[in-house]
């Protein structure tokens, strides 16, 4: 997960999907938040090629931050909330517990 999230990139694209009706138009097809957003928007805002946009999204999905949809011809893409919870979680009891041992020194 961490090495999927190094990436900017990646991390904006994430940012962007958890609030998506903030950050992209409505769609013809798919709902923004129940379906996931079409590649062709993220493409689009993020200003890169579409192959590339697919492969950082390809690296998100193997980390298991976003899950993928197809309708039509497009792929739609939302946030794993659950998953990206538990990753927040597990930072939070991190950094306490860093603040535990750093105040014991």
């Amino acid at each position: 997960m961490f090495a999927a999230l190094s990436s900017p990139v990646r991390l904006r694209i994430l940012l962007w999907l958890l609030e998506p009706r903030a950050h992209f138009p409505e769609q013809q097809d798919g709902d923004l938040v129940d379906d996931g957003v079409c590649v062709g928007f993220i493409t689009e805002k993020i200003g890169l090629t579409q192959p590339t946009v697919s492969a950082h999204m390809k690296k998100l999905a193997e980390a298991e931050l976003v899950t993928s949809k197809r309708i039509g011809n497009w792929i739609f893409y939302r946030p794993q909330r659950k998953k990206l919870k538990i990753l927040g979680n597990w930072l939070l009891c991190a950094a306490d517990n860093s603040s535990v041992e750093n105040s014991t020194k």
